[in-house]
């Protein structure tokens, strides 16, 4: 059922139109006593999920007992985050997934059914699996809110990827990156159907359908002036509010380009991106625009490790970004890739196949690190000197001695392709 639902390609929703919404889905849902609220954490600070909690707070109040960051396998937020995104929601409701050990497996996929779902391509049984806070904690409203924008793992974000990633355990986020990573990164992209899709909407069906889970799905774009703004706002309980938003998203975020680049220079916001883990984004979101030989530069002041968690950084410093045949060869010789395919995946996520040059310019790691793991390096200071995010506009840049660029300001917001990359 859809209980509201607001949005075009013009359209500009202000806090006090996404509170007005929220509170008329809310109010349709009748009296709830004990509320759980699973946002995403502060690497999607920009997703408007931080004033819909603070809004949820407003409207329940005491009544709001869990506040759950969907964190996957990301670092647990800060008090001083918290306090930035969740603003006047009490640090005392704010709970830490823990995704190696808080989670309970709800149902298992068999193996029969995810390898039809890849074609093939992958064999193995998949566990559907959630913090035991979703089952234990007794809840007669649980809101799942966040962004719905290209993914590279499952094709659109958000939705049930909210609970069984956001929420999930080790298993069940390797697996599933694993399994989109193997059925190809760039078939998945900017497509609401994918094999991790299908996965994910069989275990809503099969395995959740009891929970009284609720979605709340934002699309967020940008003005003719580059300012963010919100273009929708879309509330229910099934797959369709999802279709709905992610439609939406499609026309907002994903931007086709006319020629593939040869140029792109690609800025992380310190406030969001510290780690390869995330800042690959600048990678996954533009390789379909890039032009064979083409040079992705990517100006990453904060950028200080490659994956937030520890196993995952020392599997990254190991291993390096060296390919898919490569990563394949080695998960099959070495255990520690083996049990961990999450981190697998990203590595073939990161890397360009050798069909275009990633140069990174780290605000915290050295040159030789950047280049232990087969990224190519260039100092920060010389290279915002030369591309100064200040002075750039999202799009097509000539430079004073020039040389034409193409700039993104945060690649979180959207998807990047030119037709010859991207067929349906």
């Amino acid at each position: 059922m859809i209980y509201y639902q607001k949005g075009s390609e013009n359209t500009v929703l202000s806090d006090t139109d996404l509170k007005k919404g929220l509170f008329e889905a809310l109010t349709k849902l009748g009296n709830k006593e004990k509320v759980l609220a699973i946002p995403p954490d502060y690497t999607r600070f920009h997703s408007k999920a931080g004033e819909l909690t603070t809004f949820t707070y407003e409207y329940f109040g005491d009544k709001l007992k869990d506040v759950l960051p969907a964190l996957g396998t990301h670092a647990a937020m800060t008090a001083e985050e918290i306090n930035h995104m969740f603003q006047g929601v009490p640090t005392s409701l704010f709970r830490v997934h823990d995704w190696r050990n808080d989670i309970v497996t709800v149902g298992e996929i068999p193996a029969e059914y995810v390898s039809e779902a890849t074609e093939g391509l992958v064999n193995y049984t998949w566990p559907a699996q959630v913090n035991k806070l979703l089952l234990d904690g007794e809840h007669d409203l649980i809101l799942s809110i966040g962004q719905v924008v290209p993914h590279e793992v499952i094709g659109m974000a958000n939705y049930n990827k909210n609970i069984f990633v956001g929420t999930g355990g080790s298993e069940g986020i390797n697996k599933s990156h694993f399994v989109g990573a193997a059925y190809g990164m760039e078939r998945i992209m900017g497509r609401t159907q994918s094999p991790v899709r299908q996965l994910l909407n069989y275990a809503s069906d099969n395995f959740t359908n009891h929970l009284p889970i609720i979605y709340v799905l934002t699309v967020i774009g940008k003005d003719d002036s580059g300012k963010s703004v919100t273009r929708g706002l879309f509330i229910g309980d099934n797959v369709e509010v999802f279709e709905l938003a992610a439609a939406l998203s499609l026309k907002v975020n994903f931007k086709m380009v006319e020629q593939p680049l040869k140029k792109v220079v690609v800025y992380l916001d310190p406030s969001e991106f510290k780690s390869t883990w995330l800042g690959n984004k600048s990678v996954y979101r533009t390789r379909m625009a890039l032009a064979d030989n083409a040079e992705l530069i990517v100006l990453a002041p904060a950028l200080k490790e490659f994956g937030e968690d520890a196993t995952i950084d020392q599997l990254i410093r190991k291993y390096g970004y060296c390919g898919t045949p490569a990563t394949l060869k080695a998960i099959e010789e070495n255990d520690d890739l083996k049990s961990n395919l999450g981190a697998a995946a990203h590595l073939m996520h990161g890397s360009s196949e050798g069909r275009f040059s990633i140069t990174y310019c780290p605000g915290h790691l050295t040159k030789d690190e950047i280049e232990s793991v087969n990224f190519k390096y260039a100092p920060l200071d010389e290279m915002i000197a030369r591309y100064n995010p200040e002075k750039l506009v999202d799009g097509f840049n000539t430079l004073p001695d020039g040389e034409e660029i193409y700039y993104i300001s945060n690649p979180a917001m959207g998807l990047w392709a030119h037709p010859d990359r991207f067929k349906d």
